[in-house]
């Protein structure tokens, strides 16, 4: 069982953002939960989300499945979908993938709330 922090931000122009705070293992045992998680954020209450992996400090394959997956989701209904706060030890298993150049990954969850589209309505 992996816990997710979630609340909701509101951009100045009105758009809601989720951020989800998983803490712990993002590994095979959890991956689907918290990929249902995301599914479950972006279908019902924005289409923008920042996953804040700053609580994660393992990460396998099918954590990284459950994020493509997400940012896949928030794709197909024009949403935007970021990373932020990776944990040192998870960061090596982005750039040995070359995860990294697949998403979009801020240093603090704030520059990645700053980042959101502005124009884009969720």
């Amino acid at each position: 069982m992996i816990q997710i922090e979630q609340h909701s931000y509101t951009t100045q122009d009105g758009n809601t953002v989720i951020v989800l705070k998983p803490t712990g293992r993002l590994d095979i045992t959890t991956a689907w939960q918290f990929r249902l998680k995301l599914q479950e954020c972006i279908s019902k209450l924005s289409h923008h989300v920042v996953v804040n992996l700053g609580q994660v400090n393992f990460i396998d394959s099918s954590g990284l499945t459950s994020l493509v997956a997400g940012m896949r989701d928030a794709d197909k209904v024009n949403g935007s979908f970021r990373i932020c706060n990776v944990h040192p030890e998870a960061k090596l298993v982005f750039e040995v993938t070359m995860m990294d150049t697949v998403f979009e990954i801020f240093e603090t969850e704030e520059e990645a709330l700053e980042g959101v589209p502005r124009s884009m309505a969720s």
